[in-house]
């Protein structure tokens, strides 16, 4: 398999370009066109053998969660997925089946979004890894931010929380192993929630509630106590809710007199606590200080 011969393939499987890509796969770079009166809005993330993924995962659902993991950030900023980039650089071990099949899970995916995939690299390496940019695009100045939380906002969080972290701890339970393997990115809530005008602050939570409600917080100045329960994933510890991360559920803040629907786009909606006044980043729960315990890539943590 040549780059070229692959590459050749890979065109072949594409939708043709469509909306405002004018050009896509086959030249030097893309071209997009915005439609005017709208902001566009980047995200990259990378994924790395024995980091993010091991060799004995399924391919296309390291393929999936690659673009999940890009899609989340977009919907977080409640914004429209346009396109997506993606560099892969393959170990030896990555043969001519695993890269189909690593790019059948991609590819679905950004099926499933209307997402076309624009360009990118492909090279080989020691170890397998990958870069992925997703581009979304929001009317001007209306993407969510995670600075606008203040005093008396309530505090929300989408779906279950925990299932990533289970299916980590323990393969052999398969619907916690499939929340792990390909996540559901909540596009559509993001969406829905801009659309009603909800989140005064909104981040995804991929890194766990602990870490993540704490960026939050931080950005905007301010406490929060967690005195609401966390919605658990059949089978999720309260710790695998607060700290495991790879959840990417839509965590944000609305106004206290807003009225949040117990539902939205087929997903629960849970309020979980409030904001204060107070020291910058901390989190109380049920009185008792949170410590941010989620995942950071600069602290040793279980091989995936």
């Amino acid at each position: 398999m040549t780059e070229d011969a692959f590459l050749a393939g890979l065109r072949k499987r594409l939708a043709p370009a469509h909306r405002r890509l004018v050009l896509g796969i086959g030249d030097d770079a893309a071209v997009f066109r915005p439609q005017p009166g709208r902001d566009l809005v980047f995200t990259t993330d990378m994924m790395h053998e024995d980091r993010h993924f091991l060799r004995g995962y399924p391919a296309d659902a390291v393929g999936w969660k690659a673009l999940a993991r890009g899609l989340s950030d977009i919907a977080a900023m409640g914004a429209r997925p346009e396109f997506t980039l993606l560099s892969l650089a393959l170990g030896a071990w990555a043969k001519e089946k695993w890269v189909h099949r690593f790019y059948d899970g991609f590819l679905a995916l950004a099926a499933a979004h209307g997402l076309p995939l624009a360009g990118g690299d492909l090279a080989r390496a020691a170890h397998t890894s990958l870069d992925v940019v997703v581009a979304g695009s929001l009317p001007r100045g209306a993407a969510f931010r995670r600075d606008g939380a203040r005093p008396g906002h309530r505090i929300y969080v989408s779906g279950l929380l925990g299932g990533g972290s289970l299916g980590l701890r323990q393969p052999r339970n398969r619907s916690a192993r499939l929340r792990h393997l390909r996540p559901d990115p909540r596009v559509a809530l993001g969406l829905a929630l801009r659309k009603r005008a909800l989140p005064t602050a909104m981040l995804d939570l991929s890194d766990g509630l602990s870490t993540d409600l704490r960026r939050l917080l931080l950005a905007s100045g301010v406490t929060a106590h967690l005195d609401g329960e966390i919605p658990r994933f059949p089978g999720a510890t309260e710790d695998d809710a607060l700290h495991g991360g790879d959840d990417y559920e839509l965590l944000f803040t609305v106004r206290a007199d807003a009225r949040v629907p117990a539902s939205l786009a087929g997903l629960p909606l849970t309020w979980i606590g409030t904001i204060h006044a107070g020291n910058a980043g901390l989190c109380l729960r049920h009185g008792h200080p949170l410590p941010p315990r989620g995942w950071d890539h600069f602290v040793e943590h279980r091989t995936p």
